[in-house]
């Protein structure tokens, strides 16, 4: 093993939308399991075709360990309002708190603070302790909750001002 690490933006391929298929997968299968939550899941649903248009449409970002995928986050930026939304982020399990997470979020930051937008947000489960510790050590907020999926999630901010 080289131990090297590369996250880069995602490319419309074949080879891109299901590797980040199989990160969502793996991550949001552990996302349930660590917050007990029931039903469907919108990240654990989605279509090769939706994961394509979001790598056409969004800032997309993969990560390799090795060659390997482990890791993806999308954002969504809405430049008349200098806002972006983060969507889909995920480490798989046997990746995770090991600097991954922490260097997506470096790289966001650094591409929102270029493309001058002046709040993130993200939803969570509000329940996920680790995760609402992690988001917090990155500089977000709790802004509100809803249970518009059936489960307390709560809206994240980041501000940028």
């Amino acid at each position: 093993m080289d131990y090297s690490l590369i996250i880069r933006r995602a490319k419309p391929t074949e080879e891109d939308v299901n590797a980040i298929r199989s990160v969502m997968i793996d991550a949001f299968e552990k996302y349930k399991l660590d917050t007990n939550l029931e039903g469907s899941m919108e990240a654990l649903e989605e279509t090769y075709e939706d994961i394509y248009n979001d790598i056409v449409n969004k800032y997309v970002y993969i990560c390799f360990v090795d060659g390997v995928p482990v890791g993806s986050i999308r954002v969504d930026i809405n430049k008349e309002k200098k806002i972006a939304y983060i969507s889909r982020f995920g480490v798989c399990r046997g990746y995770q708190n090991i600097g991954i997470g922490k260097s997506f979020m470096n790289l966001v930051d650094k591409l929102l603070i270029s493309k001058g937008v002046k709040r993130a947000m993200l939803h969570a489960a509000s329940k996920y302790t680790a995760l609402v510790r992690f988001y917090y050590g990155c500089g977000f907020y709790i802004h509100s909750t809803s249970e518009d999926r059936g489960y307390i999630r709560a809206l994240f901010y980041k501000d940028y001002e």
